[in-house]
């Protein structure tokens, strides 16, 4: 996740796995890669010169379709590995003389690039898909290289750590101090994948009314306390209106009220008890009472610093008094006649 241009967010990927752990959140600055580290490479790497690449490093075959190459012994067999082993060793040296310590590709890389890699004592990463590397390059300040002739022309990226972590079963490397240091990773944790998902819904509910409020920084006070104070209006105002008028006000007013017992009722609280107490304590000057789910109880909102976006409460009201509006516009239902069954002999 990472906040950009106007306080806008962008979700580029997620790591949600079913595990059974008391913790439903761990949220980290920093990239995380769902890779491992290759064999006999360093598990943690401080201040890293990383190269993102996209090239094959995999020995260099012969790969034209229909192409074959006949010898006439098993020597000139063991020249031709012998020389495509060479020019993986000059390419891996290509590499490590950007004067690296980190290699992450996105191809597959083999046992003898590895074995080179680890002699030198970089550690290499394998097989990152594409928006990985998509995402590490721009978040650690490089460019995805994909030639190594010159060095000067490539643009390395950088962090202060790289290390190798457990989550649950699962092993990732953390990337952390990153030059986009914005960039963070949220990992989701729950029993089921139902729960999971229900969790990652709710998780970008918050982080759109986080941007929202980021953007436009007015704020009111939360738990059913705007609904409460409009209610109260609102009544006023039907009170003072003569006619058929005040019957529609009330409704409204009854619509208004009609959140804070939702708040109530899915926090499996008794909703009666408390809107009573609500429209009680809303009576009083300067009244700050809302619903507080924790305690179960009316409390004031100021104090538990409970609030709300200005502009999500602005549209959410706008948006249901126009679905009445256009409902009430509706002055006639056209049904279609129930079709006649013909008697089948």
């Amino acid at each position: 996740m990472e906040m950009t241009g106007k306080y806008k967010f962008r979700v580029h990927s997620n790591h949600k796995e079913a595990w059974r752990f008391t913790e439903r959140f761990i949220f980290r600055r920093g990239v995380y890669f769902g890779q491992k580290n290759c064999v006999g490479q360093p598990k943690r790497i401080e201040n890293a010169k990383i190269l993102v690449a996209n090239t094959a490093m995999d020995t260099d075959k012969v790969k034209i379709y229909g192409a074959r190459v006949r010898v006439d012994s098993m020597a000139k067999v063991g020249e031709i590995e012998m020389a495509e082993k060479e020019k993986m060793r000059e390419k891996v040296q290509k590499i490590i003389n950007h004067g690296i310590n980190c290699f992450v590709n996105r191809q597959l890389i083999y046992n003898f690039p590895e074995e080179l890699f680890a002699d030198a004592g970089v550690l290499s990463i394998e097989h990152a898909d594409f928006d990985g590397i998509e995402r590490l390059a721009l978040v650690t300040g490089g460019e995805i290289a994909s030639t190594f002739d010159n060095p000067e022309s490539v643009k390395l990226g950088h962090c202060k750590l790289i290390e190798e972590i457990m989550i649950g079963e699962d092993k990732l490397i953390h990337f952390c101090g990153v030059a986009m240091g914005q960039a963070c990773k949220i990992v989701v944790r729950g029993a089921s994948t139902h729960m999971l998902d229900e969790a990652e819904r709710s998780l970008h509910d918050a982080l759109c009314v986080l941007s929202q409020t980021v953007n436009d920084s007015r704020v009111l006070l939360g738990g059913g306390w705007p609904e409460m104070v409009m209610a109260k209006a609102v009544d006023e105002l039907a009170r003072k209106t003569p006619g058929k008028r005040s019957h529609a006000i009330e409704a409204f007013s009854r619509a208004l009220v009609a959140v804070p017992t939702t708040i109530a009722d899915n926090a499996g609280l008794d909703s009666a008890e408390l809107i009573a107490q609500l429209r009680a304590e809303h009576h009083k000057e300067g009244s700050n009472a809302g619903i507080d789910v924790i305690s179960g109880s009316v409390g004031d909102m100021g104090k538990l610093r409970i609030s709300e976006a200005f502009n999500v409460k602005n549209a959410v009201l706008l948006s249901a008094t126009e679905a009445a509006e256009m409902i009430l516009r509706v002055d006639e239902i056209i049904t279609c006649a129930p079709r006649r069954r013909e008697d089948r002999m």
